[in-house]
């Protein structure tokens, strides 16, 4: 980033290699602890479908993901980047529904995670569609589904997890934890809406939810996580 900046004068290349970065973080982690912690909840909560295992489709998507967000890196602008990120779009998107969310509704800890990894192939499918038609999609829409949406929805999604689970805490969302969720995710698809609607207002009903959210998860659980874990 500081290099680039220092040779370059800008920096667009080394923070969109930092985007890429988080959003594969988000898609191999998440698509491990996401069907792992959907199934283990309906397991013991809703018998039926249960998420499809890791396999040759996950790494597929994968590499696709990966090859697509390396070329959106490098030539931002060009024609196969965007058929990449639409095919990326796409794959992530069948990915999410293999794992069942839509059977969760019940516990928001479990449903807030398919929620943000939701914006992810929104992400994606936003950036694909600001490259082939940049008069009617902004960039900025997909830059802020994949940052503000999927990484700040997700970061915030596992934190809370987290700290209830090394905090002795009972594994449950209450009304602070459903606060933050809703916070978040109203954030990131204000966010969104902000980069098609001229309209500071819009941004800073965006930022407004934006520290809502994270403050909000440090006045609720920053005691917890000050205190000895719970027995």
């Amino acid at each position: 980033f500081h290099i680039e900046a220092h040779l370059e004068g800008i920096s667009d290349i080394s923070r969109r290699l930092g985007m890429a970065a988080a959003i594969m973080l988000i898609s191999l982690i998440g698509g491990r602890i996401i069907p792992s912690f959907t199934r283990n909840w309906l397991v013991r909560e809703n018998p039926g479908r249960l998420p499809a295992p890791f396999d040759r489709f996950d790494k597929a998507s994968l590499v696709i993901s990966a090859t697509a967000l390396g070329a959106w890196t490098f030539a931002p602008d060009h024609g196969a980047s965007g058929t990449l990120m639409a095919v990326a779009a796409v794959c992530q998107a069948w990915r999410l529904q293999r794992w069942a969310g839509e059977r969760t509704l019940r516990d928001p800890l479990v449903l807030i995670l398919h929620l943000a990894y939701a914006f992810v192939p929104i992400g994606l499918a936003f950036v694909s569609a600001s490259i082939f038609f940049p008069a009617m999609v902004p960039a900025a829409a997909g830059l802020h589904a994949l940052g503000t949406g999927a990484v700040g929805a997700m970061t915030l999604a596992v934190m809370t997890r987290a700290t209830l689970g090394h905090t002795g805490l009972k594994l449950k969302a209450g009304r602070g934890a459903l606060f933050i969720f809703v916070a978040v995710l109203l954030a990131g698809s204000l966010r969104v809406l902000a980069a098609f609607v001229p309209n500071g207002a819009v941004i800073d009903m965006a930022g407004a939810a934006w520290v809502a959210a994270f403050a909000g998860f440090a006045l609720v659980y920053g005691t917890a996580l000050m205190m000895p874990k719970a027995r």
